[in-house]
């Protein structure tokens, strides 16, 4: 893609993600695409996030980028116990709502100051993360074009632009927590448009509340009605993948939509005029990278994948299963475990597993997730759905198994199971016994090769659709002519 120059002056755009990894990392992508572009970034994160990443990247992560700077806000929360750790979704959603806007507006004021004395380009476009709705009165006050771009699955945008429709149709919020168990969640939504043979169970975590005052719901509802503002919304996604959820939300939404994705093979087969853009790493936790080392002694197809995201948590038992699944499928396995991955306490894996499965098994805290995934020895992902681990894993060709924890990945899940043809569902209450068959039959049984075929199938149309004049490639292109130039 050429570069953009425009009066002698570059494109200023200022990106803003949610202040969670996977939001970070997705928002970062597109950050870099824009870069290639010829925009100049300020990319925001909160201080605490901040932090974190300097952390575990080294200071000197930021040196050297004339053209891509950083810029951080307070995100309102007291200083958590563990300065390491995943803040609290809720907390986060209500300060997002309470005390992110006036300082966003002050750091806008900096940067038209440091404009004004001929420091940066001014500032000329904002590409806020769907969830961060504020900056859409920042952008009306400053006469700004603005494009929401949505992290997660586009089926789980088209779900949550239904929510209030569920309350008012009593569905939500649940009578109490028995609903959860008693088949309630079996009942089948079969009103949404776009979303087929869909089942209160498939829709985002957030609608299994018993709260009808739920701070989730609230932010949500909040976030769906700002977005009518904004002058485009563009999703991580393809046409062929989420094509109808796509066309459902344009019969809702005035603002013109986007397919841009998948952003990972985007970047795959973008050529980089920066190393050290393209080398940029959002990891909040610090990545090992023994385990790339460890990959290469293991015959291609070999290995399963384990990693839970970033948010997930579990009980000691669950882990317990999955530890002893894994170990008594005989298969080499990579597992990724943060260390605040168990609820409530630290990780500790029995010394008899570890003995068991010492030949064959590595465990890590953190990796360079596409960097595993398109590793030759890698044959399967177990994973939580997270919509960033989903789209890695089909721009990798790797099928999965999945167990999704909250947010969107029951919608992923469901979706990648039922309708892509490329995962398997483990229950919520994991047994060790079906941990073993799945990951059997992900790996070697026949159902897993016509999973591991679809998967690549999908891959080479993320391909097509992310090269000169695929439909993703094109709507990024339109999106940044149409809308982000002119403010320009």
């Amino acid at each position: 893609m050429d570069s953009i120059a425009v009066g002698g002056s570059k494109p200023h755009a200022v990106l803003t993600p949610f202040p969670a990894q996977g939001h970070i990392i997705s928002v970062l992508k597109l950050a870099k695409l824009l870069h290639l572009r010829g925009f100049f970034i300020t990319f925001v994160n909160t201080e605490f996030n901040h932090k974190r990443l300097l952390r575990s990247r080294g200071v000197k992560i930021l040196d050297g980028l004339p053209d891509f700077q950083f810029e951080t806000i307070p995100d309102g929360l007291p200083p958590p116990a563990n300065d390491n750790a995943t803040q609290d979704i809720a907390s986060l959603c209500d300060s997002i709502r309470k005390n992110f806007s006036l300082p966003f507006q002050n750091l806008l004021t900096r940067l038209h100051r440091s404009a004004s004395n001929g420091f940066i380009p001014p500032v000329t476009c904002l590409v806020s993360d769907g969830c961060m709705v504020f900056t859409v009165e920042a952008a009306q006050a400053l006469q700004l074009p603005i494009i929401l771009y949505w992290p997660a699955s586009t089926y789980s945008y088209l779900a949550f632009a239904h929510v209030r429709k569920l309350a008012e149709r009593g569905l939500i919020p649940l009578e109490d927590e028995s609903y959860l168990t008693n088949g309630y969640l079996e009942k089948e939504i079969d009103w949404i448009p776009g979303m087929r043979n869909i089942k209160l169970k498939d829709l985002p975590s957030f609608v299994r509340t018993t709260d009808p005052n739920d701070l989730i719901l609230d932010f949500l509802n909040e976030m769906m009605e700002k977005a009518h503002k904004a002058h485009a919304i563009c999703f991580n996604t393809f046409d062929e993948l989420e094509g109808e959820a796509v066309k459902a939300l344009s019969s809702i939404y005035q603002p013109p939509l986007y397919s841009i994705g998948p952003l990972p093979s985007f970047l795959n087969q973008t050529p980089h005029n920066n190393n050290r853009v393209a080398s940029l790493n959002f990891s909040l936790w610090k990545e090992e990278t023994q385990c790339i080392d460890w990959l290469q002694h293991k015959e291609p197809r070999s290995v399963i994948y384990v990693n839970f995201g970033s948010i997930t948590v579990m009980s000691p038992e669950q882990l317990y299963e999955f530890a002893w699944g894994l170990a008594n499928s005989k298969k080499p396995f990579l597992w990724i475990m943060r260390p605040d991955l168990v609820n409530g306490g630290s990780v500790i894996l029995s010394s008899e597993f570890l003995s068991e499965t010492k030949e064959r098994g590595f465990i890590a805290n953190w990796c360079d997730q596409e960097k595993v995934l398109n590793h030759s020895s890698i044959g399967g992902f177990l994973t939580h759905c997270g919509w960033n681990s989903m789209t890695e894993s089909i721009c990798a060709g790797v099928p999965m198994a999945c167990w999704p924890f909250f947010a969107d990945q029951q919608t992923n899940c469901r979706y990648a199971c039922k309708e892509w043809g490329i995962g398997v569902e483990i229950d919520n209450n994991v047994k060790r016994e079906e941990v073993e068959n799945l990951v059997n039959e992900l790996m070697e049984g026949e159902k897993g090769k016509k999973m591991r075929q679809k998967c690549l199938e999908w891959k080479k149309i993320a391909e097509e659709n992310t090269q000169l004049g695929g439909s993703s490639f094109v709507n990024l292109e339109k999106v940044i002519k149409d809308v982000l130039l002119q403010g320009n």
